[in-house]
């Protein structure tokens, strides 16, 4: 094994065996079934619900659980699973990050055993979809300021409010719904939703111009009723609801080097290609200083990845290290893109190409689970002690 142009400091060489077996069998999956589509399913903006299945058959549905028939990938082979369906899209990476750690990993972590037996075996089998509603339509970055209210009643709990950009909502079998219960942040609690209960609507969100392969939707809750066991009976306060971005963002710490190395590499192969002057573009001072700028910052962002990866394996993994990890990462895959798209000239807005795709997605990818200038908050507050976005 040896430096190559998307691996420079020979990562490769530190990975098991098993985790590079998880990363080449989904990265032949990717080339095979999923790359060949991925910019008509932008363009057509439809999600490939088709391939649930085979998620679930590769065992990336729940990969982190240990129970339930889940496959118990340590972080590693899980996120490096996931930068292989990011190298196709964020849209088809972000359901399997949402089935996984947004609605498995809380089941799992907070739900009851009668919630764990009948929810977490039908998710990892994709013969149940998840969604996770926690932002609304004017509380995203200060999910405490939620407005969605769960009041108790003699035989279980009435639900209103509404959710907004609720990825895997319009087909979600279950929602996995955050909600006051109280006037205050403590109050926060997690209910388990179901399609079809009275009330309770699932809406698409149309027009979008980034995610678009992505299934989005706005959830409405207007008198809905639930019984006492539909509660998730560890959730209590935000913490709980954080506890869950925190397994997830990792994961896209992660993934986004998919999107970057893909894009990357495409720069480079143009590069090559494009004669211009009498060479190819390639041989010239200014294309191979981007060109290398890009690749050192995929070097770093790698590296902070797997590190990220070996200290949640190690159980030391801290958050302000994730809202480090997620921050960075996003923001150097998005300028990679910008950058190869640069090179690409007018041939890089076109979708022969994947580097404006990811582009556009990683505008989304910037924003959700912690923008980042809530992540550079997080940090100042752990450099300073003081909490710059609270009053």
């Amino acid at each position: 094994m040896a430096a190559t142009p998307l691996d420079l400091f020979d990562l490769d060489a530190s990975l098991t065996d098993e985790e590079r077996a998880v990363r080449d069998t989904v990265r032949r999956f990717v080339d095979d079934r999923v790359l060949p589509h991925a910019a008509e399913w932008f363009r057509k903006a439809e999600f490939p619900w088709q391939l649930v299945p085979t998620f679930a058959e590769l065992g990336l549905l729940g990969a982190p659980i240990a129970t339930h028939g889940c496959a118990g990938m340590n972080p590693t082979a899980y996120w490096l699973a996931l930068r292989e369906l990011e190298r196709a899209d964020s849209g088809i990476r972000s359901f399997v990050s949402v089935q996984t750690s947004l609605v498995m990993v809380p089941i799992s972590l907070f739900g009851s055993d009668a919630q764990k037996d009948r929810w977490l075996p039908a998710l990892q089998q994709g013969k149940a979809i998840g969604c996770f509603g926690l932002t609304e339509p004017d509380a995203g970055s200060d999910p405490a300021a939620m407005r969605t209210r769960a009041t108790k009643t003699g035989d279980g709990w009435r639900l209103t409010g509404a959710k907004r950009w609720i990825t895997n909502g319009t087909r979600a079998d279950v929602a996995v719904v955050w909600a006051k219960t109280g006037d205050d942040a403590n109050s926060i609690r997690a209910f388990l939703v179901p399609r079809g209960a009275s009330g309770f609507t699932q809406t698409p969100m149309e027009r979008k111009l980034s995610f678009r392969c992505s299934d989005t939707a706005d959830l409405c809750f207007d008198d809905v009723r639930l019984p006492d066991d539909a509660l998730l009976p560890g959730t209590k306060g935000l913490g709980s609801a954080l506890k869950c971005l925190f397994e997830a963002r990792g994961g896209i710490a992660f993934a986004v080097c998919g999107s970057a190395a893909a894009s990357l590499q495409c720069a480079i192969d143009f590069a090559k290609e494009r004669v211009a002057f009498g060479k190819p573009i390639a041989a010239m001072q200014l294309v191979q200083g981007k060109l290398a700028t890009m690749g050192v910052e995929l070097a770093k962002a790698q590296l902070v990845a797997l590190s990220l990866a070996r200290l949640k394996e190690a159980g030391r993994l801290e958050p302000v290290q994730v809202s480090i990890a997620k921050m960075n990462n996003v923001r150097c895959a998005l300028e990679i893109t910008r950058t190869c798209r640069d090179i690409l000239a007018a041939n890089g807005i076109t979708e022969e190409y994947p580097v404006m795709r990811h582009m556009n997605n990683l505008e989304t990818v910037s924003t959700y689970e912690g923008t980042s200038d809530v992540h550079l908050l997080v940090i100042g507050q752990f450099l300073t002690g003081h909490a710059a976005f609270r009053g």
